[in-house]
């Protein structure tokens, strides 16, 4: 798909995923209509996923870290994708330099950081090493509550 600067301009403004199509259409100088419907290409083409997001700080009892982890693999994207799928994963990405995947991760109390290594990380193989760091503070680092 490509992605020119009207599509990119209808993205910006849904940084507030509540900001209405029509309000939209109105600060670009278009149709809601048009929005509309390149809203709905972005996301069937999977560019674009709108969704309620939180900060972590204000929920009792949450943590977010970021793991980096040195496998045993080149199979970096597959191993990539296997760890996306474990709990608590918000996201992992194939990375270069002294990792090879990073992973953010939120916890709860009763899903902390020892039950995320021992009862999620143990499940992926040829995991060679991890470094965790805890965000004690983060700024502009709202994630998808996934966790059930």
């Amino acid at each position: 798909m490509r992605i020119d600067e009207t599509n990119i301009e209808i993205i910006k403004h849904l940084k507030d995923g509540r900001k209405s199509f029509k309000k939209i259409a109105e600060d670009l100088n278009i149709t809601e209509n048009t929005v509309r419907a390149r809203v709905n290409k972005l996301i069937e083409e999977g560019v674009l996923e709108i969704a309620g997001l939180v900060n972590h700080e204000c929920i009792p009892g949450h943590d977010l870290v970021i793991i980096g982890v040195k496998l045993k693999t080149m199979n970096l994207v597959k191993k990539a994708e296997e760890f996306s799928r474990l709990r608590g994963v918000v996201s992992a990405s194939v990375v270069t330099g002294r990792y090879d995947v990073i992973l953010i991760v939120l916890l709860r109390e009763g899903f902390g950081l020892l039950e995320f290594y021992t009862q999620e990380i143990d499940k992926v193989q040829d995991v060679l090493s991890t470094e965790t760091f805890v965000v004690y503070k983060g700024y502009n680092m709202k994630v998808p509550y996934v966790l059930d």
